[in-house]
């Protein structure tokens, strides 16, 4: 696996256990040489036609290629759950890549690698995609945004 290392950042770690109890390394914030950021965001896509054909071996297959596409990035996956019509992924970005073209490495990478591992997927769907066009994106923050409205106006 190739990782770019000129796009590697400093961190700030955050050590939380996951859902199994394991201990993890987060990165609550990524320092730049001018940055200091939280880049997280919350997605959802959906297979072409909300086909209902996410589950078993081909389940397994999409989260392990979504985190390798996350991980030749340089992006940071907090939870990838994937649902049989659909997919929901929180991940931290660096503050080169727009969420756009997060989605569309995501979609493009596991789109093409799917339908070469599993041509059976060729009867359910048409066309050269496995994901329909359209997402949900969403930032996700440490905290609410009245929070910060109180902090922003009480600024002197």
């Amino acid at each position: 696996m190739r990782v770019h290392l000129a796009r590697q950042q400093k961190s700030e770690i955050l050590r939380v256990a996951n859902k199994d109890g394991i201990l993890l390394n987060m990165k609550k914030y990524w320092l730049g040489s001018h940055t200091k950021h939280r880049l997280m965001y919350h997605i959802i896509w959906i297979p072409k036609y909300r086909k209902r054909i996410l589950k078993g071996m081909l389940a397994d297959r999409i989260k392990e290629l979504l985190i390798q596409c996350a991980e030749v990035n340089n992006w940071q996956v907090q939870e990838i759950n994937v649902q049989i019509d659909h997919i929901h992924a929180i991940v931290q970005l660096d503050t080169k890549t727009s969420v756009a073209r997060a989605i569309q490495l995501f979609k493009g990478g596991s789109s093409k690698k799917i339908r070469e591992e599993f041509p059976e997927l060729e009867e359910f769907l048409w066309g050269d995609s496995l994901w329909s066009d359209g997402y949900f994106a969403e930032t996700v923050g440490s905290c609410d945004e009245e929070v910060i409205k109180k902090y922003v106006q009480n600024q002197k």
